[in-house]
């Protein structure tokens, strides 16, 4: 092992398929529920939401899900993406640890997001689909499905969070760029944000109403158009897997593997996509590894909410899930991690926590900044709010080995850049921002509207 700083694979380096998780998973998944019956749905159901290509690879139980070459050559304009070791960071934090981070900010829109909504708009192409509509919420999910769009020649609807709407403007005019046509949610182009606003006309939004939002525009579009989801479900979290699958062979380049991998979570996609490999070597190979979640103490649907099923949006259209959930009702504050704001947790991570697999922890708003700065200053990348979570929870890790005097990898996902988040680091840097513990209350006033799913 060298000091070597950067790992970099070449293109024909590019994983061949996605890891399926589904293959490996030590508890049983549970099933996902129609909206209005609660009994199991079927594949006819979802399909007014997704084509039939994506939903077999949702309940597909293949380990190995080929990469269709469409999908790899526009990969190849950012991927592989660089691992780097954090040698200055190490350096700046006195600490005998080793600190390596995967870096997704390379994407041509700055995160993890296009390697879904790549594959979510090539598969839509080969149904026949005219048109997908969507959520976001910090703008990331967006601005890629919005280029994976103009890619197939889909055309795109945005439902924007309201609060990041306003605080992110360039990632609406990215959005647009690429032809996308992007809303405030709630909006009066729905018949569930009309409702809304009418109920609460200065409402901040929240992921859960974009999502509802979204899917009654795909649902009442009479087939012209489907929907596109950028986190929780499984074929999302597949996508994603390239990540992990990378970041195996680049420790290897490295001649280390990871004690501990990190990263953050809001709906499950970065987070997944990273750790997932690493839990198939553990599973299949008894190859030992401590997988760190970290969220938001403003937004704690694992360490807080309850494993249980709910909505997967506000509306109660969207399929019923089991997962870990401050309720579908849940409307966050306005915190500057846009894209960790959601009430739920994907299902097989929601799983894999229950079960043991998964390590969960929140951090506070103020400590994540000052991770984040820490970082910038040291390793010269502008993280994304989102990330420095995951940030926060290496260098914590990595103080503890330092009075521990002990030597650990510890490896994360940097799951995005902050080109577009100066706004949030400036309201750090004046002293607006303020920590925000999500009281337990709430989550049990939430929890009385949950499904009453039959045992």
């Amino acid at each position: 092992m060298s000091d070597r700083h950067a790992f970099l694979l070449d293109e024909t380096k590019l994983p061949e398929a996605w890891y399926n998780i589904n293959a490996d998973m030590p508890v049983k998944p549970q099933p996902v529920l129609h909206p209005q019956t609660l009994q199991p749905v079927t594949p006819d159901f979802l399909s007014v939401l997704f084509p039939m290509n994506l939903i077999m690879q949702e309940i597909s139980p293949d380990r190995w899900i080929e990469i269709p070459t469409a999908v790899k050559e526009i990969y190849r304009l950012w991927r592989p993406t660089p691992m780097y070791r954090a040698l200055r960071l190490e350096k700046a934090l006195g600490t005998p640890a080793h600190i390596y981070y995967k870096y997704e900010g390379a994407s041509p829109v700055g995160s993890h997001k296009p390697n879904t909504a790549v594959a979510q708009a090539y598969f839509n192409k080969e149904a026949g689909t005219k048109a997908l509509t969507t959520e976001t919420g910090a703008g990331q999910w967006g601005s890629a499905l919005a280029m994976a769009c103009n890619f197939f020649d889909l055309g795109l609807e945005v439902y924007m969070v309201n609060v990041s709407y306003r605080q992110k403007p360039y990632r609406r005019i990215a959005m647009e760029m690429f032809g996308a046509q992007v809303f405030a949610s709630p909006t009066n182009r729905t018949q569930y944000g009309r409702k809304v606003l009418a109920e609460t006309p200065d409402t901040p939004g929240s992921l859960g109403i974009a999502i509802s939002e979204a899917v009654e525009a795909a649902a009442t579009s009479g087939g012209a158009k489907k929907y596109g989801i950028g986190s929780v479900l499984n074929h999302v979290l597949l996508h994603q897997t390239v990540i992990g699958l990378e970041s195996i062979q680049q420790m290897e380049m490295a001649g280390e593997y990871p004690d501990m991998v990190i990263g953050c979570i809001g709906g499950g996609s970065n987070f997944a996509g990273f750790v997932f490999p690493f839990l198939w070597k553990k599973f299949t190979e008894k190859k030992n590894v401590r997988v760190i979640a970290v969220e938001p103490a403003s937004c704690p649907s694992v360490t807080k909410g309850r494993y249980t099923f709910d909505y997967g949006d506000t509306a109660a259209m969207a399929p019923v899930v089991k997962m870990h959930t401050l309720g579908h009702t849940y409307i966050p504050p306005g915190i500057h991690a846009g894209g960790l704001r959601y009430h739920g947790m994907a299902p097989s991570v929601s799983a894999l926590v229950d079960h043991g697999d998964i390590e969960a922890r929140a951090v506070q708003q103020l400590a994540t900044f000052e991770a984040a700065v820490q970082f910038t200053r040291a390793e010269g990348i502008i993280p994304a709010p989102e990330s420095a979570h995951a940030i926060r929870a290496a260098i914590d890790e990595a103080l503890i080995r330092k009075k521990e005097g002990k030597k650990k990898v510890i490896a994360f996902n940097l799951s995005g850049h902050g080109h577009f988040d100066m706004t949030a680091y400036e309201d750090y840097h004046l002293g607006k921002l303020k920590d925000y513990e999500y009281p337990a209350e709430k989550v049990e006033e939430a929890m009385k509207h949950l499904p009453k799913v039959p045992a």
